[in-house]
C-alpha cells in the first residue's frame, strides 16, 4: 500500500474549499427565488405604499428636495423594512397562510424556507436598516426602536383584534416622524396632520385588502376590519377615505401650500371615487384592483407636494 503523497494530501484539502463553495452557490440559487418571494420583492405594492408618504415627509420637512444622503437612506429603508415586516408577518402566519387561497403558496407555508431561514433573514434586514438609521442623528434612532416594535407585534395582532389594519397604519406612518426628525431635528404639528392622514388612508386599503380574504379568514380565525365592518365595509372605506383627505386640506391650510398641492389632492380624491366604483359589488379581483390603485394615490399627493415646492 503507497503512502499518500504530499501533492495529493494538499489537492484533496484545497478541494475542501471549494466543495463548499460550490454547495454555498447551490445554495442560493435554490433559494433566491423563494427568499425573493418572502421579502414581496417580486410584488413591490408593498414598498410602494410605505415609501409615498415618506418621500412627502421628507419634502415637506425639507421645504423642497431632502439632503440626499437622507432620501437615499429613506428608500433604502422603507425597502429593508418592508422586507423585514413580510419575513416576519409570514413566520407568524405560517401555520395560517396554507388554509388561505391567496397565501397559501408562500414560501413558509408551503416549506421551501425554513422558520430558522427566515429568523436569520429578517435579523440581517433589520440590521441593515438599523445601521442605515445610525447615519441619521440620535433623535431619528430613538425613533427608530417605535418602528421596530410596531413593526414586531403587528403580524401578531390579527389574532387578538379585529383592527390590525389600524396597527399597520401606526407602523407604515412611523416613517413620517423619522423622515422630520431625520430632517429637522423636530416634530412639528405638520408630522401629526400627515401622520393621522396616512394612518387613516392605510387604514381604508387595507380594509380593501381584506376584503379579498375574509370569506378564507372567517375560516381560519383570522380577524379583520373587513370582517368587523360587515355589510357597511363599503360606507366605512368611503369614510375614512375622505378623513383622511381632512388632515392634508388642514396642512395645506398650515403650510400655506399652493395651487399644486390642492390639485394633487383633487386628483387623490377622484381615485378613491374609482376605487369606490371597483368594489361596489365586492368581487375580489375588483377589490384587489382597487387596493392596488392607492399606488396612484400616493404618486398624485406626492407630484402636488414636488410641484408646490418647485414652483415657489
Amino acid at each position: 500500500m503507497t503512502a499518500m503523497s504530499p501533492h495529493n494530501s494538499s489537492e484533496k484539502n484545497n478541494g475542501q474549499p471549494n466543495n463548499a463553495r460550490m454547495a454555498a452557490i447551490n445554495y442560493f440559487k435554490e433559494k433566491l427565488p423563494y427568499f425573493i418571494q418572502l421579502a414581496r420583492l417580486d410584488k413591490p405594492i408593498g414598498i410602494l405604499l410605505l415609501l409615498w408618504p415618506t418621500l412627502w415627509a421628507l419634502w415637506i420637512a425639507a421645504q423642497g428636495f431632502p439632503q440626499l444622503h437622507l432620501l437615499i437612506i429613506f428608500v433604502l429603508g422603507v425597502v429593508l423594512m418592508r422586507t423585514a415586516g413580510c419575513i416576519v408577518n409570514d413566520y407568524a402566519d405560517r401555520n395560517l397562510d396554507g388554509q388561505v387561497e391567496r397565501t397559501r403558496n408562500r414560501p413558509l407555508a408551503t416549506g421551501k424556507v425554513s422558520s430558522k431561514e427566515a429568523l436569520i433573514f429578517a435579523v440581517m434586514t433589520t440590521s441593515l436598516a438599523f445601521v442605515l438609521v445610525l447615519f441619521t442623528n440620535f433623535f431619528t434612532i430613538l425613533l427608530s426602536f417605535g418602528a421596530v416594535a410596531l413593526a414586531a407585534i403587528y403580524p401578531f395582532m390579527k389574532r387578538y383584534t379585529y383592527l390590525p389594519q389600524v396597527v399597520l397604519g401606526a407602523t407604515f406612518a412611523w416613517s413620517i416622524p423619522m423622515a422630520f426628525a431625520a430632517q429637522t431635528n423636530s416634530l412639528s404639528k405638520a408630522v401629526w396632520l400627515l401622520y393621522a392622514s396616512t394612518l387613516l388612508w392605510i387604514v381604508a386599503y387595507d380594509t380593501i385588502y381584506a376584503m379579498v380574504d375574509r370569506e378564507d379568514d372567517i375560516k381560519a380565525g383570522i380577524k379583520s376590519t373587513a370582517i368587523l365592518f360587515g355589510d357597511a365595509d363599503k360606507i366605512i372605506i368611503g369614510l375614512l377615505q375622505v378623513a383622511a383627505l381632512i388632515p392634508l386640506l388642514l396642512l395645506g391650510h398650515q403650510l400655506q401650500l399652493s395651487f399644486w398641492f390642492y390639485l394633487g389632492l383633487l386628483a387623490a380624491a377622484g381615485l378613491f371615487l374609482y376605487q369606490q366604483y371597483l368594489i361596489k359589488d365586492r368581487d375580489k379581483e375588483q377589490c384587489f384592483k382597487a387596493f392596488l390603485n392607492n399606488n396612484w394615490v400616493g404618486i398624485v399627493i406626492f407630484l402636488g407636494i414636488v410641484l408646490h415646492y418647485f414652483f415657489i
